[in-house]
């Protein structure tokens, strides 16, 4: 079975400006973090996702996270198959793990693990 699509990230520069446009042209909605560094976009059906806001000096982007069973593992291939790590597996606590690569053509791609419940 494939690896499937499971959130998408809009790295954005103004919070406030692109919820405003994402909200009026898709109807989206939102919960924010008080620091606004973070949006969740709320959905009642789809993929969840959020706007992130880049750090100053970075560029926009968009990417998804790629649900895969060992990121470490997937970011070797993306080196053999001629794409490059971008972060490394960085834990997230309590949630799980995530890493971003660039295809060959310089797409920002994301693979995220869940973390596992011990039995």
């Amino acid at each position: 079975m494939a690896d499937p699509i499971v959130h998408f990230e809009v790295g954005i520069t103004d919070g406030a400006r692109a919820r405003d446009f994402y909200g009026e042209l898709f109807g989206w909605r939102f919960q924010t973090e008080p620091d606004e560094s973070n949006t969740l976009v709320v959905f009642e059906e789809g993929i969840g996702g959020n706007l992130m806001q880049v750090p100053e000096g970075a560029s926009p982007y968009v990417t998804f996270y790629v649900l895969v069973d060992d990121t470490d593992a997937y970011l070797e291939r993306v080196e053999r198959l001629g794409g490059k790590t971008m972060v490394p597996s960085t834990a997230i606590p309590g949630v799980g793990e995530f890493a971003m690569l660039a295809d060959p053509d310089g797409n920002l791609i994301a693979l995220f693990t869940p973390e596992t419940s011990a039995s």
